[in-house]
């Protein structure tokens, strides 16, 4: 908790010494320019990547398959997005960075590793909940339709055909 207090003190304080010195060195209006450029290129590429994503998603789980994967990378997107749009040179540079596959692949691997040590420490522990399947859950229930006599193929043992 302390570091991220940390983070939110100092990185706004360093953001703007950097903008006060690249204001002194290009001027006013350059910095200016600088800033909204790199919010709306940032907002663009975020947006495009975080469709493809999004389709990537959608076509997994049509597929049958968990998008956990892709799922992480919107949200890595979404991050990116997000500190693309606050003006800073620091944050647009870690922006930009998240807005690469192989750098999101990079940073999904350090988050796996840190996850992965927090369990093995007994920092940090992962309950699933199965949607009520638990043994508090409500009995399952047999929910076959049921066919009448009539509804039967002639011949066939089958209620449903």
């Amino acid at each position: 908790m302390a570091r991220l207090l940390l983070l939110f003190i100092l990185v706004p304080i360093a953001e703007l010494a950097l903008l006060i010195e690249i204001g002194e060195v290009v001027g006013l209006p350059a910095t200016l320019g600088l800033i909204v450029v790199t919010g709306a290129l940032g907002a663009w590429l975020a947006r495009r990547q975080g469709l493809g994503i999004l389709a990537r998603v959608k076509k997994e789980t049509a597929e049958g398959r968990l998008p956990a994967g892709q799922v992480i990378d919107g949200v890595i997107v979404l991050i990116a997005g997000a500190v693309l749009m606050t003006p800073g040179v620091l944050t647009d540079l870690f922006g930009f960075f998240c807005l690469i596959p192989a750098a999101r692949g990079w940073l999904k691997n350090l988050l796996k590793r840190r996850i992965e040590g927090a369990i093995e420490r007994g920092n940090l522990r992962m309950t699933v909940d199965m949607g009520g399947a638990g043994p508090a859950a409500e009995p399952m229930r047999d929910v076959t339709p049921r066919t009448s006599s009539a509804d039967r193929l002639p011949g066939s043992d089958d209620p449903l055909n």
